[in-house]
């Protein structure tokens, strides 16, 4: 489903992908874990297209498409869904609002018939009821006031409506509570786990992975994965840290 060969991507001049390669089969989920500075976000940024992120060299293909030659709003109607690890705040727009156009525009982008206003407040409603987030939360400016798990269980509630086909997710497991930990991470689960979707979770620890059982983890250091394996990769790093296991 996702391709990456030899990606090299710069910030302001400065490399921090140095030759990434990877592959992720449709029905997988991936792990990314890595010290600070190793390049996991710039993975994602670039993937999603955030300016000021150049991708210098190398490829990334997304179901058989030139991933790298899209506007970022063409990479979101293929599929792809990039999770932030400090959800941004929009104050004046509502949740219902942002989310109701968001999947719109991306209907009418595909072909396919938009949702009326009681379609999709049906809709919106299901997925909050599912990562328990009050009704009233969709009329509040995104993520404007809320605490840090509320922002995360909001990003899976927008994953729910949206359904995209692959997530890229950026340390989604930080700042969260036990409760809100086990929410979102049965969030991803509900949403993401099925044979025509894939997943690439970005985190640091392994206790996200105690709900989202990835079928590999690897580890990105300097630029590049530089070990990869099962479950036991991410339990190994928790328990040796980052050094042991990159030296």
């Amino acid at each position: 489903m996702l391709k990456i060969t030899d990606l090299h991507v710069e910030i302001d001049g400065n490399e921090i992908l140095k030759g990434l390669s990877l592959e992720v089969n449709a029905g997988e989920i991936h792990a990314i874990m890595g010290p600070n500075g190793a390049g996991k976000s710039t993975l994602g940024y670039a993937l999603g297209g955030r300016p000021g992120y150049e991708v210098t060299a190398g490829t990334a293909t997304l179901l058989g498409q030139d991933l790298l030659g899209m506007d970022p709003h063409e990479r979101a109607t293929l599929g792809l869904f990039l999770g932030f690890q400090y959800p941004v705040e929009i104050p004046g727009v509502s949740n219902v609002q942002f989310l109701r156009e968001a999947l719109n525009s991306q209907r009418r982008a595909r072909g396919e018939a938009v949702l009326s206003g009681g379609e999709f407040l049906k809709l919106a409603r299901t997925q909050a009821d599912l990562l328990g987030m009050d009704h009233d939360m969709l009329k509040r400016p995104v993520n404007v006031g809320f605490s840090g798990g509320e922002k995360k269980r909001n990003e899976m509630v927008q994953m729910g409506i949206i359904g995209p086909r692959f997530a890229i997710l950026d340390e989604t497991d930080s700042g969260l509570d036990i409760d809100a930990l086990k929410a979102v991470g049965e969030g991803i689960n509900r949403i993401m786990r099925a044979p025509d979707k894939a997943v690439l979770l970005i985190t640091h620890y392994e206790r996200l992975l105690e709900y989202v059982k990835p079928d590999r983890v690897h580890v990105l250091a300097d630029g590049r994965i530089v070990r990869s394996g099962g479950i036991e990769l991410a339990q190994q790093l928790e328990a040796e840290g980052y050094a042991e296991v990159t030296a």
